[in-house]
């Protein structure tokens, strides 16, 4: 398996748009409802606020085989505010990988602590790594909570 993180380069908004989606739709699916999936990832996504939305974020992209696989981005604050990895693609290591190098750039730009809003689904991968549980929240999408926590873990 040949796996390379690099950082996100204009025009794979749309490849990781599909990550994104496939990952809500085919993963997440496990812990949420179906009205909850697609208010969280709906079919209809202005493709120009995904651009902007993306270039914004300026993640890390996993690329298995030439193919994107997961993204992942790290906020100057030290906040992950996207973690995706395809649905195509689970339980690979994509993500461990992923997370060992998020882990690796905060430590790399001192960071002290890094925190994110964790889906039920996420979390317990999340907690794999020394992140927990700060607080519950029932953030509202489309008119539809979608329970998620916030985690954080303190670096050394």
């Amino acid at each position: 398996m040949k796996v390379k993180i690099r950082r996100f380069a204009p025009g794979e908004e749309a490849a990781l748009l599909a990550v994104h989606y496939s990952a809500i739709h085919q993963i997440a699916s496990r812990d949420y409802t179906k009205a909850q999936i697609e208010a969280w990832a709906p079919q209809d996504i202005d493709p120009l606020v995904w651009e902007q939305r993306i270039r914004a974020l300026n993640p890390f992209v996993v690329e298995l085989e030439g193919c994107v696989v997961a993204y992942a981005d790290l906020q100057a604050d030290g906040y992950i505010d996207h973690f995706f990895v395809s649905g195509a693609h689970p339980g690979r290591g994509l993500g461990t990988h992923l997370m060992q190098h998020i882990l690796s750039e905060a430590r790399a730009r001192g960071l002290s602590e890094l925190s994110s809003d964790v889906s039920r689904t996420a979390q317990g991968f999340y907690a794999r790594f020394g992140f927990q549980i700060v607080e519950q929240r029932e953030p509202v999408r489309r008119g539809i909570v979608i329970p998620n926590a916030l985690m954080r873990l303190k670096l050394d």
